[in-house]
């Protein structure tokens, strides 16, 4: 693995808003999920491959609508390639072991960081993580899977030297990200 990220991240940048918006959102992106792969992973599977899109409203919403039917706009969308389970990684990853995609929407993304009163640098790194997360296996369907996503959360991205996202939240983290999808 570089010090950079997977050895492997498809990258596509669906609009240039994303260029106008941060100075380089695909090295944040790598770093993110490295540093997810890195904390949640054995060794072996930090060079997994991760497919992601950054693209705008309009792009997540058809993504959100055909595959999750929900046609609207949401912040991040995960589709994992294999059926993982937290904890439980093999020592070592099938050949080429591809986790799966991430997407992400320019504009929902702004606007919550906006709303919230964070950079849109750590609101992106947190989604990343988070995906990254999903892609790995982990959920925020009961409370115990909360607590546990939203703790490998905070130490990823204070690892990252991003603040803790939920320092100012009311509620718990699987309740906020999935009153967003």
């Amino acid at each position: 693995m570089d010090e950079d990220g997977p050895s492997t991240i498809a990258a596509t940048v669906e609009t240039n808003d994303w260029w106008a918006a941060l100075d380089d959102p695909i090295g944040l992106c790598r770093r993110a999920i490295a540093a997810t792969l890195a904390h949640a992973t054995p060794r072996a599977w930090h060079a997994a491959e991760v497919s992601l899109l950054l693209g705008d409203d309009a792009a997540i919403r058809r993504l959100n609508a055909t595959w999750r039917g929900r046609d609207r706009p949401t912040n991040v969308l995960s589709f994992p390639a294999q059926d993982l389970t937290p904890g439980a990684l093999s020592a070592e990853p099938p050949a080429g072991a591809f986790l799966g995609d991430l997407a992400i929407a320019l504009e929902t993304t702004r606007r919550e960081a906006e709303s919230e009163g964070k950079p849109l640098s750590d609101h992106l790194a947190h989604l990343v993580v988070h995906g990254t997360l999903h892609l790995l296996g982990h959920d925020h369907q009961t409370a115990a899977q909360a607590a546990t996503m939203e703790g490998l959360e905070r130490q990823i991205l204070a690892d990252l030297g991003v603040g803790d996202p939920y320092a100012d939240a009311e509620e718990p983290a699987g309740e906020a990200l999935e009153a967003r999808s």
